[in-house]
């Protein structure tokens, strides 16, 4: 297989609503023996870093997140040198505390999906990837200065309970994942992280909530409570809340602002040299 020149220490996954735009851009190609990645990478300049830059839903946004080559995507990544991964996800929020438009970084998830290859270890040898603090501390915290002094709504940690999709949960689903220790949902955290762990690479995920899913409701004198038939402080009835394809967009349009100005602070203070943990998660992993 042909060397890649072109190198890039720190990728960035775009997710619904988000794009970068680099300087000096080149898109080279890369072969996988998974298949295609969503779309070529695209590698240029960012604000005094050598970035790359893929479009988790490819550039039409046509691929749904349960058909997504998340391995392809990720092994193309590593070819290219990558160390620092960084991913933004438009998610609903399971948190009455959390509300929309608010970022909040990941520390932990809870997977439900049902039908997607997490490894690429699928024989010849066994990895028993460690997953118990998944995601960089190390870019979770930059990203959350920078946020405090932009001054625009940030949380550092959170738990992402990732669903297969590609619909929208249930009312009682959404009540279940509130009761596992879920703060928000989404769709494609997993197994983007256990893979990029696989390959030693710094996962971060930027997490911008669009919705309040389906557990809410709204008191015209409470506000957000949890949905029922009336509110259990002053007997109102509650309106029900859904989430759509328009209100995503709608919230991820409004806030596309915030996220280029979280990228453009955070991005130039990443240290490419540094060495942690997440570079070697293989050296006990493997049987």
């Amino acid at each position: 297989m042909k060397k890649i020149d072109i190198r890039a220490d720190i990728a960035v996954i775009g997710g619904t609503g988000s794009n970068i735009h680099l300087e000096n851009a080149v898109e080279p190609q890369i072969f996988t023996p998974f298949g295609s990645s969503s779309s070529k990478i695209t590698i240029g300049d960012f604000k005094g870093k050598k970035i790359a830059f893929i479009p988790r839903h490819g550039k039409d946004h046509s691929i749904p997140p349960h058909n997504i080559n998340y391995r392809a995507n990720i092994w193309a990544l590593k070819e290219l040198g990558v160390r620092f991964v960084i991913s933004t996800s438009a998610v609903g929020s399971l948190n009455s505390e959390l509300s929309k438009g608010t970022f909040v970084l990941i520390d932990q998830y809870i997977d439900r999906t049902k039908k997607r290859v997490d490894t690429f270890f699928e024989g010849g040898q066994v990895c028993h990837i460690s997953q118990a603090d998944p995601y960089s501390e190390y870019m979770r915290n930059l990203f959350y200065e920078s946020g405090k002094n932009l001054g625009i709504k940030i949380h550092n940690g959170g738990t992402y309970v990732c669903i297969e999709g590609p619909r929208f949960s249930t009312r009682s689903e959404s009540h279940m994942f509130r009761l596992l220790g879920g703060d928000i949902i989404g769709m494609t955290t997993y197994p983007e992280v256990v893979l990029a762990a696989e390959k030693e690479m710094c996962y971060c995920c930027i997490a911008m909530i669009t919705d309040l899913d389906v557990w809410a409701g709204n008191c015209p004198n409470c506000g957000i409570v949890t949905f029922k038939s009336e509110c259990d402080k002053c007997g109102s009835l509650i309106q029900k809340l859904i989430v759509d394809v328009p209100e995503v967009m709608k919230t991820m349009k409004e806030n596309t602002e915030n996220l280029k100005k979280l990228l453009e602070m955070t991005i130039p203070k990443i240290n490419t040299e540094k060495d942690c943990s997440c570079h070697h998660t293989l050296s006990n992993s493997i049987l």
